[in-house]
């Protein structure tokens, strides 16, 4: 049955998609500089493969299941939905690589305020090994809960419609192994 609320949903997708846009020009623009003998560090390794995962992301095509509406309220309504979906799942998983880009570049950056352009040296051990475990708590704390939180907090912070939005546990099964 028509509910009306087609144009609502097509705001939504357009809302969505602009901020998979974001994310995706925000880490499109990441270039870190990585020095070669560290370039196995483990804030280099994470930061290559999120940027890796980035590319990935966006190469990946849409593959609609609804064929187009025409005119058909319900079908329109089905398709918009499956975007819904589609793009949430899209804008999730580039959220959560922003996360990890984040603190990638936050632990660069120590290293860097710390090391000031020379080699590690024995008096830099502590420092460093304070910042590698900051690092990898930061990066442990960036949960699927957590993404989700984050997202959602920051669309009803903006009055977003967020009536069709997946649930976090809607989206973890579509990250699932064959069933996307």
């Amino acid at each position: 049955m028509a509910d009306g609320l087609n144009h609502v949903r097509a705001m939504r997708v357009a809302e969505i998609i602009q901020d998979f846009r974001t994310l995706q020009t925000y880490l499109a623009g990441v270039r870190p500089q990585i020095p070669r003998q560290e370039a196995n560090l483990e804030g280099y390794l994470v930061i290559r493969q999120c940027l890796s995962e980035a590319v990935s992301l966006v190469n990946q095509p849409y593959s609609s299941t609804t064929s187009n509406p025409r005119g058909d309220v319900e079908r329109e309504k089905a398709q918009l939905r499956q975007i819904i979906m589609d793009a949430s799942l899209r804008r999730f998983k580039a959220q959560k690589i922003y996360m990890r880009v984040v603190a990638c570049r936050k632990w660069i950056s120590a290293r860097q305020s710390i090391l000031k352009g020379g080699q590690p040296k024995p008096e830099h051990a502590r420092a460093l090994a304070q910042i590698s475990q900051t690092y990898r708590n930061e990066i442990a704390a960036i949960t699927d809960a957590r993404v989700e939180y984050t997202l959602r907090a920051a669309d009803t912070a903006q009055g977003k419609w967020l009536v069709e939005d997946p649930s976090l546990a809607v989206i973890l099964q579509m990250l699932r192994p064959g069933t996307r």
